[in-house]
């Protein structure tokens, strides 16, 4: 989610535009092709946004990173965050690299690779107000549709309303307009965009689940998952899955 929320009028380049769906692809099919073609969602600072027209970010540089460790080129697709899943299972892509977690329910539709972080769901409200899943209590909360945010924000007693956005830039306008009490999403997306928008009196809370994120892909794609999830142990291994950790957060964020 790339702050401020102007982001939500960026024109997409056609290039990185969802394409018609292409024939289902096994670890051959894309090795002989010499090109992996990913999709994100582009609109999760720092995790995946765009700077003017170039897709950019922490998870983009970890995809480009296995491209480049399975020898081959990649390109991008943009598809926003409901839609991946349905688009994965009608082979639009070979695999999806998210910020954040799908519900327990969708995540059934998808396989899911090696983390390549770990994180959590935080509470963000305005200071001095519901920082807590306790202080929730006849609160408004906004989360991202089909999330794990959802799912577990859904489990917090007493909330008064549970309302869904698109994207996370549009939950965050929400709080920061007073629409809603308080906002869950990723801990690390909350410290980075607060940080953004220092002069909107918005300030971290609670944690209040922990989260490893991971790749989807097609199901029943075993070798290139298999080769998936050895690049990104090599990536952890020789340290550059931890430089950018340092890069984009100032702290290594893969799992331990």
């Amino acid at each position: 989610m790339r702050f401020p929320t102007k982001l939500l009028g960026v024109v997409l380049p056609l290039s990185l535009m969802l394409s018609a769906p292409v024939q289902a692809r096994d670890w051959n099919a894309i090795k002989d092709s010499g090109t992996i073609i990913a999709a994100t969602e582009g609109a999760f600072y720092p995790f995946n946004y765009f700077e003017g027209s170039k897709l950019t970010g922490y998870e983009v540089d970890v995809a480009e990173a296995v491209a480049k460790k399975l020898g081959l080129k990649i390109e991008w697709r943009v598809v926003s965050f409901d839609a991946q899943l349905a688009s994965i299972r009608q082979d639009r892509f070979d695999f999806a690299i998210a910020s954040h977690g799908y519900t327990e329910e969708r995540a059934k539709a998808v396989d899911f690779a090696s983390p390549h972080y770990c994180t959590g769901g935080q509470i963000a409200a305005p200071k001095n107000g519901a920082l807590t899943a306790a202080a929730l209590n006849g609160k408004t909360v906004g989360v991202q549709l089909a999330t794990s945010y959802y799912d577990n924000a859904k489990k917090i007693p007493g909330l008064k309303e549970l309302k869904t956005y698109k994207a996370d830039p549009e939950a965050f306008s929400a709080l920061k307009a007073g629409k809603i009490d308080a906002w869950i999403s990723d801990k690390w997306l909350i410290r980075a965009t607060i940080e953004k928008n220092a002069d909107a009196n918005i300030v971290p809370g609670e944690q209040i689940f922990v989260e490893r994120v991971s790749a989807i892909l097609r199901k029943n794609n075993k070798e290139f998952i298999d080769k998936y999830n050895a690049a990104l142990a090599d990536l952890t291994k020789d340290g550059t899955l931890a430089a950018l950790g340092q890069k984009y957060f100032k702290t290594d964020i893969t799992c331990h």
